[in-house]
């Protein structure tokens, strides 16, 4: 039977087999996983379902970046013959672009969609008020096990004066209906990245201001030194390895940042972008039992139950990779665990992650710079790949961790559609596959992925000129000449 909208009063003499906290993307897979399985569902959203990820971060910030891409191309359209007189960007027009791409994608998960999956939908506050009961706008309801997934939220660094200035998130830059003059990015990771080389194809004066000592601090040197070098091609001024000591406001609601170096960046929009916090202050998880770690984010276990075993949570707020894929694949696990008792587990193993700037920057697995004793890297550069030279991109590289009988355990890569190419290193390493699988596999030529089957087949070619092999092959040859010639 398919459940319309309920009622709460309805509700309140039998408890919900789910109580989902939250619609974005953890959210939504949880509850619609869970009514599959023939589970009473009640999902809370205090705003709109969809979450960060479709209203103001995959699906924006993909769809700006694609805008920005084809300003980008048109100006160095002249390295392949064609010439450009002039490119002019209408920011308005940008932003419908924008608009336009999230109404085509929300009704996959919209109210409608959701009731259609038998999933209950209130658009309320959702607070717990114990270990087995919440508010839903102050009502009162019980519930058999609930999943938490209320996400996170823009990170604000403790700076003097940042709350001088009308500063910018990635949660509301969306709302600019000019191009910034003099954009300065507080924050050189995914995020800042993306959006920094986004406005600066489109036309704004953009820095990117990151204490690190580079940008994308998490990924390995080469790959950020790589983007590093795109960013100044499209005119971004870098500014790493040095914090934000103050903010000074000056007029209009312009300002300057004050590094630590003694450096001052001006800007008239500032863009804080240095990461996210989880979600989970105002939800009541104290009067569920549900213990928060120092930085806010909640405690779970391998099967993402929480300290309370009714109460289960996914997405964001787990402190795990903070990923759309990886909520959505952590709601489904848990929601499992939840309804039918199961025992899965979470594996961080292969949890891919890409910087969607250009060239895209892709890893998976173990980190391909700070490689454990007994593992190796091999390296592939895509200046060798025949797609990448064609297109005039071939400055990327790929770069696999291998172990002593070949299996691959990390890669990272660099390049148009890196993000594409990795979906092959994922499953390699999430099913334990070598190089010897994937220089078997026929690839299609010309295709980005021949940076990866080359760096496989490469090592497949070294381990055959191993000593050892060199001998079996020797002696395996001298057989097969034997047997051929004994009937001469």
């Amino acid at each position: 039977m398919t459940i319309g909208q309920p009622t709460i009063a309805a509700s309140q003499d039998e408890p919900w087999d789910l109580l989902v906290v939250g619609g974005g993307t953890a959210g939504i897979v949880g509850a619609k996983t869970a009514a599959r399985l023939g589970a009473r569902v009640l999902l809370v959203e205090r705003e709109r379902t969809g979450g960060d990820c479709l209203w103001t971060g995959c699906v924006p910030s993909k769809a700006l970046l694609a805008a920005a891409g084809v300003a980008a191309s048109a100006r160095t359209g002249h390295k392949f013959g064609i010439g450009v007189a002039a490119v002019s960007v209408d920011f308005a027009k940008v932003m419908e672009h924008v608009r336009a791409t999230i109404q085509h994608i929300a009704p996959v998960d919209s109210v409608e969609a959701l009731e259609k999956a038998s999933v209950s939908i209130r658009t309320a506050t959702a607070r717990f008020t114990g270990p087995d009961s919440a508010e839903i706008d102050g009502t009162p309801l019980r519930f058999r096990q609930a999943l938490v997934a209320t996400g996170a939220s823009p990170a604000l660094p403790s700076i003097p004066g940042l709350s001088d200035v009308d500063y910018l998130t990635s949660a509301t830059v969306w709302g600019l209906s000019e191009l910034p003059a003099e954009l300065v990015v507080l924050g050189g990771g995914s995020i800042g990245c993306e959006l920094g080389q986004a406005f600066a194809r489109l036309g704004s004066k953009v820095s990117v201001v990151e204490g690190a000592p580079r940008i994308l601090p998490r990924e390995d040197p080469l790959a950020a030194a790589e983007l590093a070098r795109a960013l100044v091609d499209d005119g971004v001024d870098l500014h790493t390895g040095s914090g934000v000591a103050r903010i000074e406001p000056t007029a209009s609601g312009c300002g300057v940042l004050h590094l630590e170096s003694g450096q001052q960046v001006p800007f008239s929009c500032l863009l804080v972008a240095v990461g996210r916090a989880p979600c989970t202050g105002d939800v009541g998880l104290a009067a569920a039992g549900v213990e928060v770690d120092d930085r806010g984010f909640v405690v779970v276990d391998a099967l993402l139950r929480t300290t309370n075993p009714r109460i289960w949570a996914a997405g964001d707020l787990t402190g795990h990779p903070q990923f759309t894929h990886t909520a959505g694949v952590h709601a489904s696990l848990a929601a499992s665990n939840a309804i039918l008792g199961v025992r899965r587990k979470v594996d961080l193993t292969a949890v891919p992650r890409v910087t969607f700037t250009d060239p895209e920057v892709a890893a998976v697995g173990l980190e391909t710079d700070r490689v454990p004793p007994g593992l190796r890297t091999i390296d592939w550069s895509h200046s060798h790949v025949d797609r990448a030279v064609a297109e005039g991109a071939s400055g990327g590289f790929t770069r696999l961790v291998i172990d002593n009988r070949g299996h691959v355990l990390g890669a990272t890569v660099v390049g148009p559609r890196a993000g594409e190419t990795l979906g092959e290193l994922t499953l390699a390493i999430a099913r334990g596959l070598t190089t010897r699988d994937l220089a078997g596999v026929t690839h299609a030529y010309p295709t980005y992925n021949d940076g990866p089957w080359n760096a496989a087949i490469s090592d497949v070619q070294d381990q055959l000129e191993r000593p050892a092999a060199q001998r079996a092959l020797g002696a395996l040859s001298r057989a097969r000449t034997w047997w051929v010639s004994r009937d001469h």
